[in-house]
């Protein structure tokens, strides 16, 4: 087995293991069970669980905006830009149960990624919701006055909440499609001129 191979094999137990354990009940043992690789395998790749924690999220983010741009590259109109960027989020939150756990509820409990972590991922997921702003700004059809990096966090942050409720809920309670599009739609009417 190559090593990229392995490299991913252990990533995708680890996020099994954090969502089902906790990343603190979670043991590099148990990780290493998972993904049928001896212990010290693992720490052939990484440091220890905190930075197995801190990968994952990085290959996972990489993954979703390189989706995002994707999905969004040949829509001209801002504000269509913007709905399917909303649908995606809450779409791979709802696809994919187990990475979502660990991204919002998991993550946030390590401390060291709380403390000291900063992720050029991030900051070019929060670029892709200022780029749609921007462009709109451009073609005349969102208000000036809006900082875009700004309302890009105001943006992420309301997606953000919406993806712990869906994460936390014992039963799901909404369409995501249908509520994507109702956030967008709010924003939306928030940044057209009048």
């Amino acid at each position: 087995m190559r090593g990229e191979e392995k490299y991913r094999m252990i990533l995708n137990a680890a996020k099994h293991v954090f969502a089902m354990e906790g990343f603190y009940n979670s043991k590099v043992s148990e990780i290493a069970r998972e993904a049928h690789v001896a212990d010290g395998t693992i720490y052939l790749y990484f440091k220890n669980k905190d930075d197995i924690l801190i990968s994952l999220f990085e290959e996972e983010l990489n993954r979703i905006i390189i989706t995002v741009k994707s999905k969004i590259e040949n829509i001209e109109d801002p504000r269509e830009k913007l709905i399917v960027f909303c649908d995606n989020h809450l779409n791979m939150v709802e696809s994919d149960r187990a990475l979502a756990e660990v991204i919002q509820v998991e993550l946030r409990q390590s401390n060291k990624f709380m403390r000291e972590y900063k992720n050029k991922h991030f900051l070019a997921y929060l670029n892709i919701i200022a780029d749609i702003i921007a462009q709109g700004q451009e073609q005349g059809i969102f208000r000036l006055d809006v900082k875009p990096d700004i309302f890009a966090r105001v943006i992420f942050g309301s997606l953000d909440e919406l993806s712990t409720y869906l994460v936390t809920a014992r039963r799901k309670r909404f369409d995501v499609h249908e509520v994507a599009t109702m956030v967008g739609n709010s924003f939306i009417n928030g940044l057209v001129k009048r």
